[in-house]
């Protein structure tokens, strides 16, 4: 990418945006956990309420605690017998849902050569890595910004001041997709534009976006 050519740094959330799992909108989430208590014994609702809710959202999603202490934790409390290992993989296999059509789109974006493209997203390390590594984002993205490295999460003021001091000074602010409202209110609060993505019409009617398709 010529850096010389570059007009725009452009920014994804990946839960609802680049991946169809959990969504702000409930008639647009497509559950991970379906097959979750038939094949592993664990009740969904349940590791959301003591879990996911819980130690997940205040410790290991902005990175006090590792992943794997916090399933060590909590998953016998669960009535699971397993290797937390081999949970993590379960959990991170079934909620990689790609979504190609908005991967598609970045990857038009990126041969267009002028834009950065960034994730800007609430994830734990373990979770990060598999995003970046496995389901290869990184051969789109220049970099992933997310909660556990930056130590909080959006829409906390300092999770997008994290961003900007890493993007560097804009000629034009920051241009991101992302499905939850508060964290986009946050965003153009920080002097971002941000959409509120819904389905991938809001991204590619978009004018900027849209002039490079």
């Amino acid at each position: 990418m010529e850096t010389g050519r570059l007009t725009r740094t452009i920014l994804f959330d990946v839960d609802g945006v680049l991946i169809n799992g959990y969504h702000s909108n409930p008639e647009r989430v497509v559950p991970w956990d379906k097959d979750l208590l038939a094949d592993t014994g664990v009740d969904p609702d349940r590791l959301r309420k003591e879990f996911i809710f819980d130690i997940f959202i205040k410790k290991v999603i902005v990175g006090e605690m590792a992943l794997m202490d916090a399933l060590e934790k909590r998953l016998p409390a669960l009535g699971y017998t397993g290797s937390p290992m081999a949970f993590a993989r379960y959990w991170l296999e079934k909620d990689s849902n790609l979504n190609q059509p908005v991967l598609d789109v970045v990857g038009k974006l990126r041969a267009a050569g002028d834009c950065r493209l960034y994730i800007a997203t609430n994830q734990e390390h373990m979770r990060a890595n598999w995003l970046w590594s496995v389901l290869k984002l990184g051969d789109l993205f220049d970099d992933i910004f997310y909660s556990a490295r930056i130590g909080t999460r959006k829409p906390d003021p300092r999770y997008y001041q994290f961003i900007a001091d890493r993007i560097g000074p804009v000629t034009d602010a920051p241009l991101f997709f992302d499905d939850t409202e508060a964290v986009v209110l946050g965003a153009r609060k920080a002097g971002w534009e941000a959409v509120q993505f819904d389905t991938i019409d809001d991204m590619i009617d978009h004018p900027w976006v849209k002039a490079r398709l």
